[in-house]
């Protein structure tokens, strides 16, 4: 329920009208409680003052001194930003309402409440659809302890966004809300069923991927941080894990989630494995602990699916690249916005591997000048921004997108390819331009803090390039002196000597006086106090002579890639260099005792439909997941020539797709379809040779919420030259256009008996997107996947 009120009033001249509100997601009663115990008077300049006094002490735990009045401001602004959530979501009392909907209390002992009145969350269960923003909340309630609580329930977890520096900002100046968090994960996993993936409100909203509720624990555990239950913290980070829901099930299977297994395909791969990563990382604490057989087998399972990732590294590209029945699917652009990335394309996700920098380097290289070449070209691609619009591509440098997360680790990889100025060089350039001291300030959406949450740590030296490792990479301070003040007492200086407009590179580091050739600081080096100390320079050096290296890592092998291509002819290859690859086909699961592969061969399909396994093993014997593909074979020899240009997001396999006999299933982005926008669909299909036909025919998809419809009506001509067109018939679908949910139909109209050789079909749309819809005024889609011809 939502409930609201309405006050009017009727002041004269000079009134002072004094009103205040509480909330509860428990009960009025709830609310009465809370208002009484937090505001139980009406002074207002107390109010004010206590206000202005609690905010001064929160961002005091940063001290920055020495920069400009722009810059020291747009600090405070965004540290003030990555406070604003997560909010407190309990009453006073301790009381608040789990993922289950029953009231429970934080009050040890006390188990559920009995109130059960009151307005509960009105958080989304809907998963998002295309060309709809991602939902925000809205900064209600203040990131302040409720009175008299040794804990807190809290709320509003941007966990695909935050993970990657808002949280790792927080185990620095905010631990024991950290503990609070985790533990408000746990009670979500333990009232709801799983972690949180972005939890709104008491709500689950599933609106972003992966299961980066793990990373936020991991990282606190890499880190020391006690106050929670490890072990049950590894239990719900396994379960979800585990789930089948989202690609999960195909991840486990094949190594990888394939364009037919589920849209975004790449992107939740890749975040996954980072994932499940992270998950070996709270296994390498708690087997110090619990040295169980049990954990052993987990983590060893964990970090070789940590490794999934190079199953979607095409080294014939280069980059990360969706794979659709076995084989990388094209054509293909790495600027190209699609609906197998979530918010980004492939030069943005190809650097998406940080846990492993060390095998990412090995898959672009073999050297670190290839890397560090692939990395300078992202940065300075000419390359512009295609497919799919996507409002949160912003701030660009070349390809790298400052305005949305996926790119902010990215440019400290210059650090791990010994480059470190270019960390340096890009930081600073991202910091001056790209934040500023005004309304329009931030160059993409805050995301609860994140977008801030990069600026006040790389404003203070430091990038958590990897969370869930207790190490930030260096970069270049923007202050002369910064102090953290810790929880524990302590403090944390980092001082920048010689800095200046000019003097934005590092020349040396030292911690506590002692020179650092390696381009990190620990966390402990952190919370223990003492000063970090940059010499800053005009002129690019490379400071650093040891390269970090993560370690903790697996052998493994990539699964292979299995292609046919147009004379039949059977391609197969894998990442892993030194792998040897075993095919079978239409037989069993292949073996080192199966065909081995070594140059491509013609392939004669001698049924209707085969199956090509591959495996790829190495000389340690370290096998890969087995890959596998379907080939139909075609129905006939006929060939397309396209007239109106399909949109390159979804070829459906090429120009004669629309008569391979590969049909489409509701998901408009899982490969078999091709989608026209705007435009008419027209193609001229070659039959090779005089054939009679009976009817003709289309098959169509209607997914109204992603701006597809079905056509308006469908036109069929023939010719015997492929000249000279004749009209044939025209067929009207009379599909309701508000039906919203996905749906795919056949259109056939039988004809009297003709030969002929060539068929030129035209399919129209209705115009404009009616007034009705979301995408009032917008063009249309059409997605065909077949032209039936009998």
């Amino acid at each position: 329920q939502i409930r609201s009120a309405f006050f009017a009033f009727s002041p004269k001249v000079g009134d002072q009208i004094l009103l205040k509100v509480a909330i509860s997601y428990v009960s009025i009663e709830g609310a009465r409680e809370n208002l009484e115990a937090e505001l139980p008077g009406w002074d207002f300049d107390k109010v004010r003052a206590d206000a202005k006094a609690a905010w001064n002490k929160e961002l005091s735990k940063i001290e920055v001194s020495g920069g400009t009045d722009d810059q020291t401001t747009t600090f405070y602004t965004a540290l003030y930003h990555t406070m604003i959530h997560p909010s407190v979501f309990n009453d006073v009392d301790g009381s608040y309402r789990g993922h289950d909907g029953k009231v429970h209390s934080l009050r040890r002992g006390e188990g559920e409440k009995g109130r059960t009145g009151g307005a509960s969350s009105a958080g989304s269960r809907n998963r998002r659809v295309p060309n709809s923003p991602r939902r925000q909340a809205s900064p209600l309630l203040p990131l302040s302890p409720s009175p008299n609580r040794e804990e807190n329930h809290y709320t509003v977890f941007s966990l695909w966004d935050t993970f990657r520096a808002a949280h790792p900002l927080y185990t620095i100046i905010d631990q024991k809300r950290t503990v609070d968090f985790i533990n408000t994960f746990i009670r979500i996993y333990e009232q709801g069923g799983r972690l949180p993936v972005w939890e709104l409100w008491g709500e689950e909203t599933d609106t972003m991927i992966g299961y980066h509720a793990v990373s936020v624990i991991a990282d606190a555990i890499a880190k020391g941080i006690k106050g929670f239950d490890y072990e049950k913290a590894y239990a719900a980070a396994k379960h979800s894990a585990e789930l089948d829901h989202f690609g999960l099930a195909a991840y486990k299977k094949r190594g990888y989630i394939s364009m037919e297994d589920e849209n975004e395909s790449v992107s939740k791969t890749l975040e996954y494995a980072y994932d499940d990563w992270c998950i070996a990382q709270m296994l390498r604490v708690i087997l110090k602990r619990h040295p169980e057989e049990r954990y052993v087998v987990d983590y060893n399972k964990y970090l070789e699916r940590a490794r999934y990732f190079e199953n979607l590294f095409d080294p014939g590209r280069d980059f990360f690249v969706p794979r659709k029945n076995g084989t990388f699917v094209g054509p293909f652009a790495p600027n190209e916005v699609t609906f197998s990335f979530t918010e980004g394309n492939s030069w943005q996700y190809s650097f998406f591997v940080p846990h492993d920098i060390d095998r990412l380097i090995e898959l672009m290289g073999p050297e670190r000048e290839y890397f560090a070449g692939k990395l300078v070209r992202l940065f300075t691609t000419e390359q512009r921004l295609s497919g799919r619009e996507q409002p949160d591509l912003t701030g660009l440098i070349g390809q790298y997108a400052h305005g949305n997360e996926p790119s902010h680790h990215i440019p400290y990889l210059f650090n791990y390819a010994a480059l470190p100025w270019r960390t340096q060089m890009y930081v600073r350039k991202i910091m001056d331009e790209f934040y500023k001291n005004s309304p329009d300030g931030l160059i993409g959406n805050e995301d609860c803090g994140q977008m801030s949450a990069w600026y006040v740590l790389s404003a203070t030296g430091f990038y958590p390039v990897t969370p869930g490792s207790p190490e930030y990479s260096l970069g270049t301070p923007l202050f002369p002196e910064v102090k953290y003040r810790l929880e524990n007492g302590r403090t944390f200086t980092v001082r920048a000597k010689n800095i200046s407009e000019k003097n934005i590179y590092v020349s040396g580091v030292s911690f506590n006086g002692t020179r650092r050739p390696v381009a990190l600081v620990s966390h402990a080096n952190i919370m223990s106090g003492g000063t970090l100390e940059f010499t800053m320079t005009d002129t690019p050096a490379n400071a650093f002579t040891i390269i970090p290296k993560l370690g903790n890592r697996v052998d493994s092998v990539a699964a292979p890639y299995i292609a046919l291509g147009p004379t039949s002819r059977m391609f197969m290859g894998t990442a892993t260099l030194a792998a040897t690859i075993y095919y079978a086909i239409d037989g069993g699961a292949p073996t080192e005792k199966s065909t081995r592969y070594i140059v491509p061969f013609r392939f004669y399909q001698k049924s209707a439909t085969s199956i090509v396994r591959a495996i790829a093993i190495d000389e340690n014997g370290n096998r890969s997941k087995v890959a596998e593909a379907h080939f139909k074979k075609r129905p006939n020899d006929w060939t397309v020539k396209i007239i109106s240009p399909y949109s390159t997001q979804y070829a459906g396999g090429g120009d004669d797709a629309i008569v391979d006999g590969i049909r489409g299933t509701t998901n408009f982005a899982s490969g078999e379809w091709q989608g026209y926008q705007g435009k008419t669909f027209e193609a001229v299909i070659d039959m090779r040779r005089p054939t009679e036909i009976k009817s003709v025919g289309g098959s169509f998809l209607q997914a109204a919420r992603s701006w597809i419809w079905m056509p308006d009506r469908i036109e069929f001509e023939t010719s015997q030259d492929g000249i000279h067109f004749a009209p044939l018939t025209a067929v009207k679908p009379a599909f309701p256009v508000r039906e919203m949910e996905p749906v795919m139909r056949e259109f056939r109209e039988a004809i009297h008996p003709m030969w002929t050789r060539f068929v030129r079909v035209k399919a129209y749309n209705f115009g404009k997107i009616p007034a009705w819809h979301p995408g009032a005024g917008g063009d249309p889609w059409i997605f065909v996947d077949e032209i039936l011809i009998d």
